[in-house]
């Protein structure tokens, strides 16, 4: 690789390596349309445009960076800025940072598509802020509609529709094919010895709320048989959704809860918590969630509180097309890249369930760790990723 190319990669790293950092845990608060990440949104304008790449903006805030060569349906590349609360710096930017490095590689390699190529930036991805994950490119592609989306409301009670205006988007109408450059998010590569995979599906995922209702007392004068307690019903779904998680081989996880009052010396009234569920098939995703709803319901019954439980966002099975797979993991220096799953949500399973051919290059995580300060790839790895993007991208438009 020229050596312009990876210099050219580690001073965009360093430009985004402050913005949005906690001092404290050193772990990233991105959220969408927050100070941060629109600091972030400027930066990557500035790129492409010292790139002289063409920056579309649709009515939602997503973004895409156009090379404008060639003909056909276009290749777009590209992934998202957002991050969850207290994240890693990789999950997102690892793939903004990768496609902007390729078209410079390609560029360098004096290679000119014969088919537009894009660098798309989707926001809201991680639904750190609004609730629904996905939530740019499924505006984007049609996948949820801007009267059910714009009164989304944050933890603040801000509306999404009073943050961006809303409308349509055309962002993804001449799009032939997606690719997704993101760091991995599990120890696969590193169990396998690889800097790079492909990714073959993504398991079938969503959230969803439980609102348990019980009534406010004195945390001294109450007798314990007297209370209707819903910090006893949540705590036992907890440990009910670990078990059945556990039991199955799936996923489970509550990670988020709101107590009201949330007074240190009185008995709660209310308790709402945030399961996030993962299955490797959509049949076993409805069983786990019923096990844990019913368990959850039979608890309520005998703590005398009330359960209630909204599903906020579910997303089935993406299966990427195995030819495509196939095609971007094979015949490279050192042998074929592995073909992987990923339990993790992605636009580019957005994208794919809307009918655009879409694969996804993983890069290899050396602890394993994501969503978390402690996310971590090598400047190698990146750069080899940088380097595996170029190729796939020079493969899909020849």
């Amino acid at each position: 690789m020229e050596s312009t190319v990876p210099d050219a990669f580690e001073r965009m790293w360093a430009d985004l390596a402050p913005v949005g950092r906690s001092a404290v845990s050193g772990g990233y608060f991105r959220q969408p349309f927050d100070a941060a990440e629109r600091e972030l949104a400027v930066w990557f304008e500035e790129q492409c445009g010292a790139r002289g790449l063409r920056v579309e903006r649709d009515d939602f805030g997503n973004v895409v960076g156009w090379w404008d060569v060639g003909s056909g349906p276009a290749v777009l590349t590209g992934s998202h800025l957002d991050s969850v609360l207290d994240g890693g710096a990789y999950d997102g930017p690892l793939g903004v940072v990768s496609a902007l490095a390729a078209i410079d590689l390609l560029r360098s390699r004096g290679v000119v598509p014969s088919r537009p190529v894009g660098v798309s930036v989707f926001v809201e991805e991680e639904g750190s802020r609004f609730g629904l994950a996905c939530l740019g490119s499924r505006l984007a592609a049609g996948a949820v509609s801007w009267e059910s989306a714009r009164s989304l409301r944050d933890r603040d009670g801000v509306a999404l529709g009073d943050v961006v205006a809303g409308g349509s988007s055309a962002l993804l109408s001449s799009v032939g094919t997606f690719v997704e450059l993101h760091v991995e998010q599990g120890r696969d590569l590193v169990d396998r010895g690889a800097a790079i995979g492909v990714a073959s599906e993504i398991w079938p995922h969503g959230r969803y709320r439980f609102d348990f209702g019980g009534a406010a007392n004195h945390a001294g004068t109450t007798r314990m048989e007297d209370r209707r307690d819903p910090m006893l019903t949540y705590a036992m779904t907890a440990l009910a959704a670990n078990k059945q998680a556990r039991l199955a081989g799936q996923r489970a996880t509550f990670g988020r809860v709101a107590v009201e009052p949330n007074g240190t010396n009185a008995v709660p009234s209310r308790v709402t918590a945030w399961l996030d569920a993962r299955c490797s098939t959509d049949e076993a995703l409805t069983s786990l969630v019923e096990a844990v709803t019913t368990q959850a319901a039979d608890r309520a019954g005998r703590d005398g509180t009330s359960l209630d439980v909204v599903a906020e966002s579910v997303s089935g099975a993406v299966t990427f097309s195995p030819d495509l797979a196939a095609a971007v993991a094979a015949d490279h220096e050192g042998g074929d890249w592995p073909i992987i799953p990923t339990a993790a949500g992605h636009d580019a399973g957005i994208l794919s369930s809307a009918g655009i051919p879409t694969a996804m290059l993983f890069v290899r995580n050396p602890t394993g760790v994501s969503h978390s300060p402690e996310e971590h790839a090598s400047t190698p790895d990146c750069l080899v990723g940088v380097s595996a993007l170029a190729d796939t991208l020079e493969r899909l438009t020849r």
